[in-house]
């Protein structure tokens, strides 16, 4: 349950939506025990479960893991080699150049990939009933998915972004956590959905800005593949928007037939958008968590934001938003799938004309999961990526903020709290501050820390083998700016270097190296 509320409202919000999530649970369950999900319907119920169970976990893994990597983005490793092994070994090559954009393009690919999983093996069939219950169970339970999307969200999605959007560091301490991380750069390593990076560069181009160069220039090979994978991306996106507008004015979709066609083509991009912007929120909203009041500038719209996120109920609207906009974007998927998902029979003229094989493929929905993961979500994570203070100065964050913490206010996904709770309780999470404090006390001892350890700086003994007198009872301020600025522990090493060769020349030990700067550069100010 959240820290700080066990006020009887939130604890009978806690219970019931519990309750919820443990009946459908055992509705999945049952489901699948009697073959009548997706998968199980061939008769391999043990099968099916255990691939159910490997994908949900992968899945609170993945959608765990962004809230860590993007949160810490702006957080130097250094400050937790020591603690978090694993953590700084993620950070250090996440950090590195455009790597965290790549990792979040192959996410979220992932997260389709293996939400389609959970589906195929959790998803009850058209006919599916369950121990004598009444109708309207099985049509609010199961007909509607409610079951699924209640037990995807809290397991699979909520309860570990509650906690890797506070414990980031704790969260991804690990080597499953190792392995999704690079299986999420693998994935964008395959180019499917590449054309990402191309609406990216659009986006600031018509905004007037420039992209932030995170690498040298591609050229060569390194061009050439990347363009490739790019126009790659581009014809599958263009093929699967066009089968699915044709579908949508030929009325052979899941759509309900009672809303006319033109509105289902408004209602499909419009929905879009919303998912977008929510997509792009949590970003933004984990980019700025580490930034300093400064630095998160002066707009209204933007100070408003930050204010309810991070100064209120102890900083746990975060992870608030994020159950809030859990339940968004599914019941927009929900909708979305509708309109996208063909539903042609088998004596029907198939879409375009296209051949059999193709428009039983395409029934199943997976265009509609690629155009979804491009145009509403990964362009605008990559694009709040960039600009996550200017994501923030809008009034529709502001709109949609509000709107998602309401939903988390009704309590139908508080389960995921209680999860949350067990979850952190076992892991011995701790939030961040624990290890690295808050921003503002990392800018003021210049990014460092302020443990009692000895940093591994040959400062505090000696350089190449010479110990420089009175530098092993150094203040620590001085020995974290020797740590933490490059030019300070090249001048220091230049020192100790010249102190070899004046020692074994009999020159004088004390001598410095050539000046680093001009001759105004000798006054310190006080």
């Amino acid at each position: 349950m959240a820290e700080g509320e066990n006020d009887p409202l939130t604890l009978f919000k806690n219970f019931y939506s519990t309750c919820l999530l443990i009946f459908s649970a055992i509705c999945i369950h049952g489901l699948m025990l009697t073959n009548q999900t997706g998968l199980s319907k061939d008769g391999n119920s043990y099968g099916t479960i255990f691939l159910f169970w490997a994908a949900i976990i992968w899945l609170a893994m993945i959608e765990g893991g962004q809230a860590s990597h993007v949160g810490l983005a702006p957080v130097s490793q250094e400050l937790y080699k020591e603690t978090h092994p694993v953590s700084y070994k993620i950070a250090e090559h996440c950090n590195k150049g455009a790597n965290l954009d790549r990792y979040l393009l192959g996410r979220q690919f992932g997260v389709i990939f293996v939400v389609f999983c959970v589906n195929l093996s959790g998803g009850p069939i058209g006919t599916a009933t369950l121990w004598n219950m009444p109708e309207w169970v099985i049509q609010v339970f199961f007909k509607t998915g409610f079951s699924m999307i209640l037990f995807t969200c809290m397991v699979g999605q909520l309860n570990t972004q509650v906690n890797a959007s506070i414990c980031m560091l704790d969260f991804i301490n690990n080597y499953f956590s190792l392995f999704t991380y690079w299986g999420c750069i693998f994935v964008e390593f395959t180019g499917f959905v590449h054309f990402s990076y191309a609406i990216s560069m659009i986006v600031h181009n018509l905004a007037g800005q420039q992209m932030e160069q995170k690498e040298p220039a591609k050229e060569g090979f390194d061009l050439l593949f990347f363009w490739t994978r790019v126009l790659f991306s581009f014809g599958i996106l263009s093929f699967s928007l066009i089968i699915t507008i044709a579908a949508l004015f030929e009325g052979k979709t899941t759509m309900w037939d009672s809303v006319p066609k033109v509105i289902s083509v408004i209602l499909f991009f419009g929905l879009m958008s919303v998912v977008g912007m929510l997509e792009g929120m949590q970003i933004a909203f984990f980019g700025v968590a580490k930034l300093t009041e400064e630095e998160r500038g002066n707009n209204k719209w933007a100070l408003s934001t930050c204010d309810i996120l991070y100064n209120r109920r102890n900083g746990l609207n975060l992870p608030g938003f994020m159950i809030g906009r859990q339940l968004t974007v599914v019941t927009c998927f929900f909708v979305v799938a509708r309109v996208t998902t063909q539903n042609v029979g088998d004596d029907e003229k198939n879409v375009m004309g296209i051949s059999d094989g193709l428009q039983g493929f395409l029934n199943l929905g997976f265009q509609g999961a690629l155009i979804t993961t491009i145009l509403a979500s990964i362009s605008w994570q990559l694009v709040a990526g960039a600009f996550p203070v200017a994501f923030l100065s809008t009034p529709v964050t502001y709109v949609l903020l509000r709107i998602c913490l309401f939903l988390e206010g009704t309590g139908i996904c508080n389960g995921a709290w209680v999860l949350a709770a067990i979850h952190k309780s076992i892991a011995g999470f701790q939030r961040d501050e624990v290890y690295i404090g808050t921003a503002e006390e990392r800018r003021s001892r210049g990014m460092k820390d302020n443990s009692k350890r000895e940093i591994d700086m040959p400062a505090l003994s000696g350089f190449s083998g010479v110990n420089l007198p009175g530098f092993s009872n150094a203040p620590k301020s001085l020995r974290d700016l020797a740590e933490s600025d490059p030019a300070v522990k090249e001048y220091m090493n230049e020192v100790a270097k010249d102190m070899g060769k004046d020692s074994s020349s009999g020159g004088d030990v004390l001598a410095p190296p050539a000046s680093h700067g001009s001759a105004d550069d000798s006054e310190v100010e006080a």
